[in-house]
C-alpha cells in the first residue's frame, strides 16, 4: 500500500510527467420515481420500502423508461453543448454485486443520448479551461451496502452486510470527458473547477439539488501520467465515489504523486479502482478494473429504443436557462466586481444567496457585504454551509433596508442578524424585543455629546486646536454611553459643531 511517505514530490513529478485525466460524474436526477419503474425516490424511508418487483428484478417484471429521466438527460446534452442522439438504446452492463438485485445495471454502452460536447470552466485567476465532453448517458443507481462489525465502514473486515435496494433503480445520467491534456501543474484545480461547474449547471437547470454530499453527485477521477515529449497515455486509476469539491483536487493530486513514485522507482501502474479517504487525503487500491468487455454489454430487450423528435429537441435547447458562466459574468458585470471577488463569492456557496437577496430590495453591494462579510463568519464558526444558515435572503433584505434607513447601524444590524439566526423572530421582531434602534432624538443625542465633552476635556481641547482625528475618543464615549445605538456619523457632526471646528 502506498503511504503518504512514498510519494514523490508534486513539482518533481510534473517536471517529469504530463498527467492526463478523465472524469466520470454521476448525478441522481431528481425525479418522483425511479428510472424504470414506479417507485418513490424520496428520502428517508424506511429500507426496502420503495421498492417492487422491477427494481428487484424480479423474474416476469418488465421495466418502462421514465419520461422526465429522458428530458432531464436531454437538457444536460443540450447545455453541455453536445450533439443528442436521434436514436439510442439501452444495454445490460452485467457483473455482479450485492447491492445490484438484477445482477447487471440497465445503462448506455455505444449508443449514449448525448454526445461530443464541452464545458468551458473558470480557473481561481480567471482563465477559462475548455473540458471536451465524450458522452452523457442514462443509467439506474445501486442500493446501498452497510458493513457491519469492521473498523472501516468497508466489507472488508466486516461481519456482515445489511442491503437497502431504496435507492436501486434511481435514475442517473454519467458524464464522461474525454482526456483532459494541457492542464499541467494545474491538472488538480481544472478538475475541481470543472466539477464545480458541472454541479452548477445541473442546479441551474433543475434536474438535481446536486448535493456532493448526499451522494447526489460524485466523481470517479481516472488520471494516468505520461512522460514529457510521449503521446501514449500511461496507465490509469479510478478513484471511485470522491463526493467533495476540495476532495476531487486532493485525489488528483495524490495520485499524480503516487503514480510518479511508482514509476520513477522502476514499478508498473497497476489499473484498479482506488478508495479516497477523506482524513488522510490519500487513496488506497480496491480491485483490478474489468475493461468494456469483461461487463458483457448487450442491447436491453425489454426496452424499446429512444428516439428524441427534433423538434422537441430543439424545444428543451430553446427553453435552456442562462448557463452559470454567462449568468456569472453578466453578474460580475452588472456589480462591478473583480473575477477574484465574483470566485470568492462562488467558493462561499454565497452566489444564489446574493441574487435572492437583492430580488427582496437590497443594494447589491449590501447583500455582498452582509453574506460575505457576517453571515459567511457564522457560517463558519458553526460549521454550516451559508445557505443551512436559519435567515432567508428576505430577512437579509430587510436587514439592510433598516441599515439604509438609519434605523440601524452595522453593530446593532450584526446584533439583528444573530437574533435572527437565535429563533428570535424576523429582524424587526429581533429590533422591538431588544430596543435595538438607532438613537435619533437629537435631544438625547446632544445631551449625550455635552456629557462627552465635559468628561474629556483634554480631548475637546485637541479637537478644538485643529486635531479633529480626535473626535473619534469622543464618538467612542457617546456610543458607549448609548450602548452603541447612535448613528455614529451624527455624532461626530454634533461633537464638531459644538466644539467650533469644521471637518475640512
Amino acid at each position: 500500500m502506498t503511504t503518504l511517505t512514498d510519494l514523490e514530490s508534486y513539482e518533481d513529478a510534473l517536471a517529469s510527467y504530463d498527467p492526463v485525466m478523465g472524469l466520470e460524474v454521476h448525478v441522481e436526477l431528481g425525479t418522483k420515481t425511479k428510472m424504470f419503474c414506479g417507485c418513490s425516490t424520496a428520502l428517508g424511508a424506511e429500507p426496502n420500502a420503495q421498492t417492487c418487483p422491477t427494481c428487484l428484478g424480479m423474474p416476469g417484471s418488465l421495466p418502462v423508461v421514465n419520461a422526465i429521466g429522458v428530458e432531464s438527460a436531454i437538457r444536460i446534452g443540450l447545455a453541455l453543448n453536445c450533439e443528442i442522439a436521434e436514436w439510442c438504446r439501452f444495454a445490460r452492463k452485467n457483473y455482479f454485486y450485492p447491492d445490484m438485485p438484477k445482477n447487471f445495471q440497465t445503462s448506455q454502452y455505444d449508443e449514449p443520448i448525448a454526445f461530443n460536447g464541452y464545458l468551458d470552466v473558470q480557473l481561481e485567476d480567471g482563465e477559462t479551461f475548455r473540458v471536451e465532453i465524450e458522452r452523457a448517458h442514462m443509467e439506474e443507481d445501486t442500493g446501498k451496502s452497510t458493513h457491519v462489525g469492521g473498523a472501516t465502514g468497508r466489507i472488508h473486515g466486516a461481519s456482515h452486510s445489511l442491503l437497502d435496494y431504496n435507492r436501486a433503480g434511481i435514475p442517473l445520467i454519467e458524464i464522461v470527458t474525454k482526456p483532459i491534456v494541457g492542464a499541467g501543474e494545474r491538472a488538480p484545480e481544472v478538475a475541481k473547477a470543472y466539477v464545480r461547474e458541472l454541479r452548477e449547471l445541473i442546479r441551474a437547470l433543475g434536474v438535481s439539488e446536486a448535493r456532493m454530499e448526499m451522494g447526489q453527485m460524485r466523481c470517479d477521477v481516472n488520471l494516468s501520467l505520461m512522460p514529457k515529449g510521449a503521446e501514449k497515455f500511461g496507465t490509469r486509476s479510478e478513484t471511485k465515489n470522491v463526493n467533495s469539491l476540495r476532495s476531487v483536487e486532493r485525489a488528483c493530486r495524490f495520485e499524480i504523486q503516487r503514480h510518479a513514485a511508482v514509476l520513477n522507482s522502476g514499478g508498473t501502474v497497476i489499473q484498479e479502482t482506488r478508495h479516497f479517504h477523506e482524513d488522510t487525503g490519500s487513496t488506497t487500491s480496491g480491485r483490478v478494473k474489468e475493461e468494456a468487455e469483461d461487463y458483457r454489454y448487450f442491447p436491453e430487450p425489454d426496452l424499446v429504443p429512444v428516439a428524441p423528435p427534433r423538434a422537441w429537441v430543439e424545444e428543451l435547447r430553446a427553453a435552456l436557462p442562462e448557463l452559470p458562466l454567462v449568468r456569472r459574468n453578466r453578474l460580475r458585470e452588472e456589480w462591478g466586481v473583480s473575477a477574484t471577488d465574483m470566485q470568492a463569492i462562488l467558493n462561499a456557496g454565497a452566489l444564489d444567496l446574493i441574487v435572492a437577496t437583492i430580488e427582496a430590495g437590497a443594494d447589491s453591494a449590501a447583500a455582498r457585504k452582509w453574506w460575505m462579510g457576517e453571515l459567511a463568519r457564522q457560517a463558519n464558526e458553526t460549521g454550516k454551509a451559508l445557505d443551512e444558515l436559519p435567515i432567508t435572503a428576505q430577512q437579509v433584505a430587510r436587514v439592510t433596508r433598516l441599515v439604509a434607513d438609519g434605523d440601524l447601524n452595522d453593530k446593532l444590524a450584526r446584533q439583528v442578524i444573530e437574533g435572527v439566526l437565535a429563533g428570535e423572530g424576523t429582524p424587526d421582531e429581533v429590533v422591538d424585543k431588544r430596543g435595538l434602534k438607532v438613537v435619533s432624538d437629537e435631544g438625547a443625542l446632544t445631551a449625550a455629546v455635552d456629557e462627552a465633552i465635559a468628561g474629556n476635556p483634554a480631548i475637546a481641547d485637541k479637537i478644538r486646536g485643529g486635531k479633529v482625528a480626535a473626535a473619534g475618543a469622543l464618538v467612542g464615549a457617546v456610543m458607549k454611553a448609548t450602548r452603541g445605538q447612535a448613528d455614529a456619523a451624527r455624532v461626530k457632526e454634533l461633537i464638531l459643531e459644538k466644539l467650533g471646528v469644521s471637518e475640512g
